[in-house]
């Protein structure tokens, strides 16, 4: 039995997920990747179909903050995933298993920092 605190930190929070994965015509997540969240309500998950364009990935308003637990409901093989630290990549090719990558750069998000 998962206890109140794990599902809280792995489903009580939010991912910032692609545009391409919501929706009527969503299309399956195949890659996610673990960053270090950007504040309390993110997981730092951050979930991909692999069809995004750079275009789209540049536009920030195509990847959505989306709660973590319908993701899972919708595709079970996700939730044994959350439990990896950031830093943690995975991908899954069509009609495969997932696979931990270890040759891809997680991007860095610019943060503008104030010092007073």
């Amino acid at each position: 039995m998962m206890t109140e605190k794990k599902r809280h930190t792995r489903h009580g929070h939010m991912a910032r997920v692609s545009k391409l994965a919501l929706g009527d015509n969503a299309l399956p997540v195949r890659f996610m990747y673990k960053t270090i969240p950007e504040h309390s309500n993110d997981t730092g998950w951050r979930l991909f179909t692999g069809y995004e364009t750079p275009e789209f990935l540049e536009e920030f308003s195509n990847l959505e903050p989306f709660p973590l637990a319908p993701m899972c409901e919708a595709d079970s093989s996700l939730d044994a995933l959350l439990d990896h630290n950031a830093g943690t990549i995975w991908e899954r090719p069509p009609e495969q298993p997932w696979q931990q990558v270890h040759d891809f750069e997680i991007p860095v998000e610019e943060v503008d920092v104030e010092v007073s």
